[in-house]
């Protein structure tokens, strides 16, 4: 086990710079952060983290490997992206002035299925993860890694994403911290839209002048 040391620290290095960057999981937590309560934000954390399961499910079985040197197959997973972005996006633009209001206390319309589902569509969609987790599977660890080890790394890429957020999710549900982006109001959500459809339409567009998957071995999964 100790021989696998060095690879995991390799791992979990990349993964934290790639989490860490900004992009749709980091858009939108902000936004449910700031618009619904503590426990609706932590479920999005959640959602996002279980998110990378899907990507470390199909990378052990090989799948991410076809998805990578398919243009088709890809062009469609950036579609779907890129679709379910634009849905979020509009909903965000279409914010009224109250849409965060701290002295109201936070929306609460919201169920708690749809704070995960939120999370975790726009984590498993995305195809930039996609990208990551094929590269990281191929690249970066060892094809002899046993395979319980490899489903192990991908468990703590998980777990990693999860508390990451739920960090964001924290900070950002502070009171204080609320009371500061208040007075921006509506208008923080529409700039949320529109980094959302910014993103949606950057995935429509390298799809159709028809780029190729790439072969980076370090992609940034959250951009």
């Amino acid at each position: 086990m100790h021989n696998y040391w060095p690879e995991f620290l390799t791992v979990a290095l990349v993964h934290l710079l790639a989490v860490a960057s900004p992009g749709p999981d980091f858009a939108v937590m902000l936004r449910q952060a700031l618009s619904q309560t503590r426990n609706h934000a932590l479920l999005t954390a959640t959602g996002i983290g279980l998110g990378i399961l899907v990507h470390v499910g199909y990378s052990l079985l090989g799948i991410g490997l076809l998805i990578q040197q398919s243009i088709v197959l890809f062009s469609i997973l950036k579609v779907m992206g890129a679709l379910y972005l634009t849905w979020i996006a509009v909903q965000c633009l279409r914010a009224r002035a109250s849409g965060v209001h701290v002295e109201a206390g936070p929306r609460t319309s919201q169920s708690g299925f749809a704070a995960l589902r939120l999370g975790f569509l726009t984590n498993a969609l995305n195809p930039k993860a996609t990208l990551f987790f094929v590269s990281l599977f191929s690249v970066v660890i060892s094809p002899g890694t046993p395979t319980a080890l490899q489903a192990g790394y991908g468990v703590y890429m998980a777990l990693a994403t999860g508390i990451w957020f739920a960090m964001v999710a924290i900070f950002f549900t502070l009171p204080r911290v609320r009371r500061g982006f208040n007075r921006f109001g509506h208008w923080l959500d529409r700039i949320m839209g529109g980094v959302l459809l910014l993103l949606a339409g950057q995935l429509l567009l390298s799809t159709v002048s028809g780029s190729e998957p790439l072969s980076d071995p370090s992609p940034g999964m959250d951009q």
